[in-house]
């Protein structure tokens, strides 16, 4: 286990972008299941944001990690695309009080950029997928 410490100290994009993912779906997990409306749930909700967004602009930079990838972009950087423009959208949502709109939104994202993504973190070839077989 000491490799993937090693790249992530060697590469600090790529520590920013695991952390930024760590702690998005930490605090995301919170957020679907805590009370909704609450200054507890905007101020994590915020924290939430900057960690997603840390997280997708992060991943631009990194390159596809054993999967087929063109000029250094693989099919899981238009999950980045995907965040990127709907981060923004869910949180104008939320500032006009559109609930359901917001809701849907930050959950889509949830799911595709934290469930999803992280599970394609497992895959053979990738770096935290070779960390948890080795």
């Amino acid at each position: 286990m000491n490799q993937p410490l090693t790249l992530l100290a060697a590469q600090p994009l790529l520590a920013v972008h695991v952390a930024g993912a760590l702690a998005a779906v930490a605090i995301g997990a919170v957020l679907l299941w805590g009370r909704k409306g609450s200054v507890e749930h905007r101020v994590l909700g915020w924290a939430w944001v900057v960690a997603m967004a840390a997280a997708a602009l992060s991943s631009i930079g990194l390159g596809g990690g054993g999967i087929p990838h063109i000029a250094g972009f693989s099919p899981i950087h238009l999950l980045t695309l995907l965040v990127l423009v709907s981060l923004p959208l869910g949180v104008r949502h939320a500032r006009r009080h559109r609930v359901t709109a917001h809701r849907k939104t930050m959950t889509s994202i949830y799911i595709g950029g934290c469930i999803v993504a992280g599970l394609f973190t497992l895959l053979p070839g990738r770096l935290l997928g070779g960390a948890l077989s080795a």
